[in-house]
């Protein structure tokens, strides 16, 4: 762990109980009088407390030091993914947030089966952990599009991932891509890009979404 969050972090003194408590002093195993790193994740501040006194519930902290330290990919990379099986997007979700893509539009494509529900929360809070374990000092950004038409309204420059005579290279300056879900695209989808805004990977495999997404973050990102 690199840090805990807390949404208090920064003031001078702030309990420490419930879930924290435990895991801080049960998982973590610190104790009294060690000093333990915090966030808010409001700012790119982490802050350094010292556990002072402790017991079976609460631990206090005390402020001694903070600095400003942010931690995040060197591009920003956007995906729009349309939507597939949240079970499976909560299983890569945390590797994408390590390797730094900064934000997550889902998108209900023609292909995303429609009785798919996300939970934002639940996303959030394996995000958090995700981070707390990275040291990535912001969250992933998450956010839900009606179409891939309203999409391109909102971000037009994206970029299709598909199969294409133009590939996907580590020089390739994308900020904004887009995935497929399970059975890919369809023609009225792929007729909304341009050809030469249509990359492909170098591989004769198809890939799962699941897949593509974390090849496409890589890339652009490692």
């Amino acid at each position: 762990m690199q840090y805990l969050f807390h949404k208090e972090a920064g003031v001078s003194t702030l309990l420490l109980k419930g879930d924290d408590h435990r895991y801080i002093f049960k998982v973590r195993r610190h104790k009294e009088g060690e000093r333990i790193a915090l966030r808010n994740l409001e700012d790119e501040q982490i802050y350094y407390y010292k556990i002072g006194s402790l017991d079976k519930k609460e631990a206090h902290l005390v402020l001694e030091t903070s600095e400003t330290l942010e931690v995040m990919a060197q591009k920003k990379l956007h995906i729009g993914w349309c939507m597939i099986d949240p079970k499976s997007i909560e299983k890569v979700l945390p590797s994408l947030n390590e390797m730094g893509v900064y934000e997550i539009t889902f998108i209900l494509c023609q292909r995303s089966q429609k009785n798919f529900k996300l939970d934002i929360k639940r996303l959030e809070k394996i995000l958090l952990n995700s981070s707390q374990q990275s040291g990535r000092s912001s969250l992933l950004k998450l956010s839900i599009c009606s179409s891939l038409r309203d999409f391109l309204c909102q971000y037009p420059k994206s970029v299709m991932l598909n199969f294409s005579e133009y590939k996907l290279d580590n020089s390739t300056d994308i900020e904004s891509m887009v995935i497929g879900c399970e059975g890919g695209f369809t023609s009225e989808e792929v007729a909304l890009f341009h050809a030469k805004k249509i990359v492909g990977l170098e591989t004769p495999l198809i890939l799962k979404s699941e897949s593509a997404i974390c090849a496409v973050a890589s890339k652009i990102l490692l």
